[in-house]
């Protein structure tokens, strides 16, 4: 039975590790042709080996445009087309007091954040717009959508992923060119590994953290898994006519929802009489 990716040609950025490499794995065995796209040569070139002949890794720093270029062309020029352009490539950044941050932390951060998504679009859409099909998809998350979340300029461009991707849906949408997001929350990584426990490698041991402490859903943790599922749909059939909005991914957190919540716990948790008033309770 064929994949609901059969025949589609997706470049991932960040495609070496965690969202990235879960998600060129998953659309791989849906079906797709698979560009890897990142920094780190050995473990990029593993994910593509790994996957075969339907994957192609190329050394892409998305800071630079012409090495974004050269990911986009590439899909072409091996795979013949590119329908799936994932801006997924991350890091944590600049992180301190707002008074405290060197200029040049915060433009490296912001290059790899936000201009790697800008150029991600830019490049795709020159494709995308002459074969007047394709899906632009790009990683927020929950610090985008709500503050406190994560550390300043890693939120800052977060937020500008969500407002990019509704102006960029409202260009392409007569193309028939399909522009989405996702907002993930919590989930263990690399990259929040090194955060949350201090050590990159052990991604289990922060996935258990996650569980315990981390999450409105008692028992599950965000796993990388979760964010390629949303990426396959949003970037499927299935989702043909969803473009200019935010997938959350979150485990409800931005619902408001407290970390490690007991049950029931909560002001408003518990039944009591109706309120009418200040001080004044019941129906009369």
């Amino acid at each position: 039975m064929p994949g609901r990716m059969q025949g589609k040609v997706a470049v991932i950025t960040g495609g070496a590790s965690g969202f990235g490499e879960a998600t060129a794995r998953l659309m791989a065995a849906e079906g797709a042709s698979v560009v890897v796209a990142d920094l780190q040569d050995g473990p990029g070139r593993q994910v593509a080996e790994g996957i075969g002949s339907a994957a192609l890794f190329v050394r892409t720093d998305v800071s630079v445009e012409d090495d974004v270029a050269a990911a986009v062309d590439a899909a072409v020029g091996h795979f013949g087309r590119l329908d799936v352009m994932f801006n997924n490539a991350g890091i944590v950044g600049a992180v301190g007091p707002i008074d405290e941050i060197p200029l040049e932390e915060y433009e490296f951060t912001m290059g790899v954040l936000l201009r790697s998504v800008f150029l991600g679009m830019k490049h795709a859409a020159r494709v995308m717009k002459a074969q007047e099909s394709g899906v632009i998809l790009s990683t927020s998350s929950i610090a985008g959508v709500m503050g406190g979340l994560g550390p300043h300029v890693y939120t800052a461009a977060k937020s500008a992923i969500l407002g990019l991707t509704r102006n960029v849906a409202a260009e392409l949408g007569p193309w028939g060119v399909r522009v989405v997001a996702i907002v993930p929350g919590n989930h263990a990584t690399a990259m929040t590994a090194d955060v949350s426990v201090g050590d990159h490698t052990a991604v289990e041991r922060a996935a258990e953290v996650f569980r315990e402490r981390k999450t409105p859903l008692r028992g599950r943790a965000g796993v990388a898994d979760d964010i390629a599922r949303a990426a396959l749909w949003l970037a499927s059939d299935d989702a043909g006519f969803v473009s200019g909005t935010a997938l959350v991914v979150d485990g409800g957190l931005t619902t408001g929802s407290r970390e490690a919540a007991e049950r029931g716990q909560g002001t408003f948790g518990a039944r009591k009489p109706l309120i009418r008033q200040a001080g004044l309770r019941g129906i009369r």
